[in-house]
């Protein structure tokens, strides 16, 4: 498909989209910074500046092995990956929003007959609830986690095994995304991508903005 980078972007020509949850279509970010501090605080580590934006890429089980490792903590991988879902699972379930005008914008692709896939890190215990206390829920037709495929975001596998799951090819899906890794990923992998800003990764931002074959800071851009 060719892309017109400098024109308000046609979803409607692909088949299908592909979206990153924490950051792109949930106000999340928050909450993993408190996670992240709450954890490590609670052994007297403070956060390197790095740490949220690197497990951010990552499945549960590759974070913790990735934690324990850096901080030398000499942990079980599955009481560190208990800890932070117990921890994460009430605000999934209880508090955490939707970022504006994300919900108007699924249902246009919908009404545009686009097919839709979710592709996260966050486990089927975070996602599925908070898709379902924000009406969100129902727009997917398919959810792929980073832990059923064998990389990280910084890699296409996610993204193609969502578009495997809704019967299209990469080059009929577009990605979105808020992290440059998943930019990449999903380029590396034949998909458009757009990104989405979070304020978490501004630092990113023009960066984004040249990799990707859109970028918006709402979504009220793209309605």
């Amino acid at each position: 498909m060719q892309i017109n980078k400098s024109a308000k972007p046609d979803f409607s020509k692909f088949k299908a989209a592909v979206f990153d949850l924490d950051g792109t279509l949930v106000v999340s970010g928050h909450v993993w910074s408190k996670i992240d501090r709450d954890f490590l605080g609670k052994r007297g580590i403070e956060v390197p500046a790095d740490y949220y934006k690197v497990v951010s890429t990552m499945n549960f089980q590759t974070a913790a092995v990735y934690t324990n490792e850096r901080f030398g903590l000499n942990e079980s991988i599955d009481g560190i990956m208990r800890e932070w879902h117990n921890m994460a699972v009430y605000e999934y379930s209880n508090v955490i929003g939707i970022v504006s005008g994300a919900d108007r914008f699924l249902c246009r692709l919908k009404e545009n007959g686009l097919k839709i896939a979710l592709a996260t890190a966050s486990t089927k215990e975070l996602y599925e609830p908070v898709l379902k206390r924000n009406g969100l829920y129902d727009y997917f037709d398919f959810f792929a986690t980073t832990s059923q495929v064998k990389r990280g975001k910084g890699y296409p596998d996610v993204y193609e095994f969502a578009a495997e799951g809704l019967g299209e090819k990469p080059e009929d899906c577009v990605v979105f995304e808020d992290i440059i890794e998943g930019i990449r990923g999903a380029k590396n992998g034949g998909f458009s991508a757009a990104a989405c800003l979070n304020g978490h990764y501004i630092n990113d931002w023009e960066l984004m903005k040249k990799e990707a074959n859109w970028a918006f800071e709402s979504y009220e851009e793209l309605l």
